[in-house]
């Protein structure tokens, strides 16, 4: 059966200086013609149709214009001008002013702010910060946290009224300011992502999620789907040639939900359908037929444990218990002058990267047309977890298969698990052509696991004199239709739940869950934002009745070197968290409307699992060493810090450096996860660049040394699980440290945000200043505004507008102050720093809200706050 066709015409428009035309239909949008007739990429897909993201922006007649919105017959006789056609002076400045004010991280929003600066600046050629802001309502930023962004616009407002570019450090050591890797090529859109790049003979997966999160498969129809010209297979479950189930730590999870099985979410996949284009693809995807008989879902976990809740999975529903005991905390409490006790509950939350999931597999034929190999791109956070699961999906030795990283656009622990990869493999792999699957944002929205809703119910006590002497808690995590790494986010929060301060007597049990909702799993913070907000309240309340204020409950409290952490482990190492108090004082002091706490975040995996680093350092040519490494560059700077390392130990210039990953090389390390890049990976480039340093200091020269590899391997084996019956456990190679006090306006909206790191060393300034700022951002949003509802097992939550992430206008002012305490087992004393920075925010925010009203809040997000309604209001239509 043929597709009925929509009315087309035909179209003339100039497109960055040329006249150009094509045919369109009524549905296709500019986004559309620009990316798919012209292969114009720097507008990216974030959100299409929704218009809510700014990433497909472009200008028409000079004026910004969302394109995913915009339909295409509406520029015919009408100039469109992307990043690609902008005049090379502007692409040089804009490209500049972003790098130098580190105004780009994973860049996949960059080439719209870019454009959109374009047009403020050709408006405004001295605008203010608050103009900026206005200006950039219709655009969300997940990683910088938009104050270097604001930066950035002004600095090319500079440039473009003729003034000079600051001068720079060239060197590229540890310290210094070095550009961002490949800034240039983010900024412009020229980097290209998963969803930009196309192969030859190119086919196009879509995949039929499930309609229901409770359901028997009673039969699967594709025939309506394969009526439709343009489709070449649809593949279910029994299509699959060696493993189904795949997972990071349980194989629970299926990559096809087979005929006779039930649907445990409404993000499982029933069908791939495999076409000549992606809009065939999906149309054909919601043509298949399926029966189903459906079924009540579990949605919470307390009623996953009743006794006779139906078992999501065959060994029931409890995945884990994580229990932390030590002396006597109820005898502690029953004998404490001062007790709080309350339940605090967290919210489901949204990554909200701004690239949605994509992959594009690869084959590779022999002579008479048998697929060999597979190469697969990824945007993965741990390519080799890819490798290994979508060889066993295959029934493939891994070597196989090879899997490269395609930096990603964003990933926060969002693109751990395997996502559309296995999918996109097979259909490849069964095909014997080159396939790409991406996802829409609703899409993605059903697929990736999220942050877990937790419950806590939380007992503390002190001493008359602000000491505290014992902390019970019970705590339950909703992991969702599949394991993920929940196991691991529920013993983690166990794990914090203390806080950096030393109590004596304390008993903590905490649960994940299996229920209906869709998955959870990890995301930036990884369970100890939740445990924060509980302990952090708690020693408000307690500090109210001993009559002290929350600086110096805390100062009393404060982990110091000698002292036992939560997990038991003795700190012995030096740590800064008493010089961030102290960094913080005065502004907490000398504002009425403060709020104050403290965080503690692991960094490494720890808990008995072997933290490993390794590196590749590859001679190329006389003038290029490739350094290769396991973990993934997704924004945070890993791959700048890696070539400043190499050049710390070298002393060769930075341009000699490219860094990339890939499977080709044995530098398997695990998920870039639990804040642990630059501490592992740089561990491992110190080590290759030291033996490289060697030769040179022999009197060879890189000529000589073309086709040399030097590798660095770094291990971290003498961590102990959490449970572990030994009486000085030690948990974690070392721990980040922070404070962060938030000051209300009178009127209890936001004002500012001071934010005190123990960063261990300062590797990048402007690196780490976006790390924190866009971090705060993200706590910001976890405590006033941001919820993904689901209801039912059902997504409520189904537009990016109704997460509300904080836009550019709605940041308030943030400090960022760094100390510097070395960790002397780490590259320069540095402390991972990619997820502490959002576990103090929402506490402090909670702080401050009650010294403004009084209202004691126990649950996120805080909605109804002054604060959130603040954001809240209804704004001005995006553009």
């Amino acid at each position: 059966m043929a597709m009925s066709t929509p009315a087309r015409q035909t179209i003339s428009f100039v497109l960055n200086g040329h006249s150009v035309s094509c045919h369109v239909d009524p549905k296709r949008t500019l986004l559309d013609v620009l990316r798919d007739d012209f292969g114009v990429v720097s507008p990216k897909n974030g959100c299409a149709p929704q218009g809510a993201c700014g990433c497909c922006t472009v200008l028409v007649d000079g004026e910004p214009k969302l394109s995913c919105t915009m339909k295409a017959a509406r520029v015919a006789g009408h100039a469109v001008t992307t990043a690609e056609g902008l005049p090379e002076q502007t692409r040089q400045q804009v490209a500049d002013a972003f790098v130098r004010a580190g105004g780009v991280q994973c860049g996949y929003c960059t080439p719209g702010f870019a454009m959109r600066a374009v047009a403020l600046v050709d408006q405004h050629p001295d605008p203010s910060r608050a103009e900026i802001a206005k200006g950039l309502r219709p655009h969300l930023c997940r990683c910088t946290g938009y104050k270097k962004i604001i930066d950035a616009i002004q600095l090319y407002a500079r440039l473009r009224r003729g003034e000079e570019l600051p001068a720079g450090d060239a060197s590229g050591q540890v310290g210094t300011r070095l550009a961002r890797f490949r800034g240039r090529e983010l900024v412009l859109g020229d980097h290209r992502y998963v969803n930009d790049i196309q192969v030859a003979g190119m086919l196009f997966a879509a995949l039929r999620f499930s309609d229901h999160p409770r359901a028997l498969v009673q039969s699967i129809d594709p025939a309506p789907a394969l009526e439709i010209e343009g489709i070449k297979r649809v593949i279910t479950a029994e299509d699959v040639p060696g493993e189904r189930y795949v997972g990071l730590i349980e194989r629970d999870w299926p990559i096809l939900v087979a005929v006779g099985e039930e649907t445990r979410c409404v993000g499982d996949i029933l069908a791939i359908v495999v076409a000549d284009n992606v809009d065939t693809a999906r149309t054909a995807a919601e043509r298949i037929v399926i029966e189903y008989e459906v079924r009540p879902p579990v949605t919470s976990p307390e009623d996953a444990l009743k006794p006779d809740a139906p078992k999501i999975h065959p060994n029931g529903n409890l995945l884990s218990r994580t229990t932390i005991r030590r002396g006597d905390a109820e005898e502690a409490l029953d004998h404490s002058a001062h007790v709080t006790e309350d339940t605090y509950t967290t919210q489901r939350v949204e990554h909200m990267f701004l690239e949605p999931e994509a992959c594009l597999a690869i084959p590779e034929l022999d002579d008479d047309g048998s697929v060999t190999r597979l190469k697969v791109l990824s945007q993965s956070q741990g390519i080799f977890d890819d490798r290994r699961q979508i060889a066993a999906i295959l029934g493939w030795e891994q070597q196989r298969v090879q899997v490269e990283l395609v930096s990603n656009g964003g990933g926060f622990g969002g693109k751990e698990d395997l996502s559309v990869q296995g999918q996109t493999a097979l259909a490849a792999a069964l095909c014997g052509q080159p396939v790409k699957c991406s996802l829409t944002r609703s899409e993605s929205f059903r697929l990736h696991p999220k942050r877990h809703p937790i419950k806590m119910r939380i007992k503390a006590g002190c001493d008359a004199d602000g000491h505290l002497t014992g902390i019970r808690a019970r705590i339950i995590g909703d992991t969702g239709a599949y394991a993920s790494v929940g196991a691991k986010v529920l013993e983690r929060t166990a794990g914090h739940a203390l806080g950096p301060y030393k109590v004596s007597s304390i008993d903590i049990e905490s649960l994940s869950v299996y229920t209906n909702n869709p998955p959870c799993g990890a995301m930036r913070g990884f369970g100890v934002c939740q445990a924060a907000l509980a302990v952090e309240r708690c020693l408000d309340r307690l500090a109210q009745q001993v009559g002290i204020d929350g600086w110096e409950i805390r100062w009393r409290n404060a982990l110091d070197v000698g002292d036992r952490f939560c997990t038991g482990q003795i700190l012995d190492k030096p740590f800064g968290l008493k010089r961030t108090l102290q960094a913080v004082k005065d502004a907490y002091c000398n504002n009425m409307y403060a709020g104050i706490a403290c965080g503690v975040k692991n960094v490494g995996l720890g808990n008995g699992v072997p933290d490993l680093g390794k590196a590749v350092l590859t001679v190329e040519s006389p003038n290029r060493v490739t350094i290769r490494t396991g973990f993934t560059e997704m924004g945070q700077g890993y791959f700048t810090i890696c070539i400043q390392t190499a050049c710390q130990e070298t002393g060769l210039p930075p341009e000699v450096f490219r860094a990339t990953t890939d499977t080709s090389a044995d530098v398997d390390c695990g998920q870039t996860t639990a804040s642990r890049a630059t501490v592992l990976g740089g561990m491992a480039v110190m080590q290759a660049a030291r033996r490289l340093r060697a030769e040179l200091d022999a009197g060879r020269t890189l000529a000589d040394l073309v086709g040399r590899q030097f590798r660095g391997d770094y291990a971290c084996t003498y961590t102990t699980a959490l449970e572990s019956d030994v009486p000085d456990p030690k948990t974690h190679l070392t721990y980040g440290f922070a404070t962060q006090v938030v000051i209300l306006n009178d009127d209890g909206s936001l004002k500012k945000v001071v934010a005190a790191h123990d960063v261990g060393k300062v590797m990048n300034p402007t690196l780490l200043e976006g790390q924190i700022e866009g971090a705060v951002h993200m706590g910001l949003g976890y405590a006033l505004t941001e919820e993904f509802v689901v209801e039912g097992g059902q997504i409520k939550t189904d537009t990016v507008r109704a997460l509300n992430v904080l836009r550019a206008h709605q940041m308030p002012e943030v400090e960022t102050i760094f100390i510097e305490e070395p960790d002397p087992e780490t590259p320069y004393g540095a402390r991972g720093v990619g997820e502490i920075g959002l576990v103090p925010t929402a506490p402090a925010v909670a702080g401050a809200l009650e010294a403004f009203d009084g209202v004691h809040r126990t649950s996120l997000p805080m909605k109804d706050s002054p604060a959130a309604q603040a954001i809240l209001k209804p704004s001005k239509r995006l553009m």
